[in-house]
């Protein structure tokens, strides 16, 4: 990892949490891969969107990345995933 760079987590506890909320069968189990893969995958997004908004506010030469830079960027964000 490079300088600088914060090191961006999720609880797995949480991830399961999250995905076990929207089962509709009680008797749904999540895997404990499953939970592992998807903080994984929760943990590429939020990079994506960071960098994505990083370009945004690049683009309107801003010093700083507001909500309304992540605001533009997320339809195509979600098109992509």
């Amino acid at each position: 990892m490079a300088d600088g760079e914060a090191e961006i987590g999720f609880k797995k506890e949480t991830v399961s949490k999250l995905l076990t909320s929207s089962f509709k069968e009680s008797k749904t189990r999540l895997s404990g891969d499953a939970a592992v893969l998807m903080t994984e995958m929760l943990r590429v997004f939020v990079q994506e969107a960071a960098a994505r908004s990083l370009k945004q506010a690049e683009s309107e030469d801003c010093d700083q990345v507001d909500i309304e830079h992540f605001e533009k960027i997320l339809p195509q964000l979600l098109l992509d995933f």
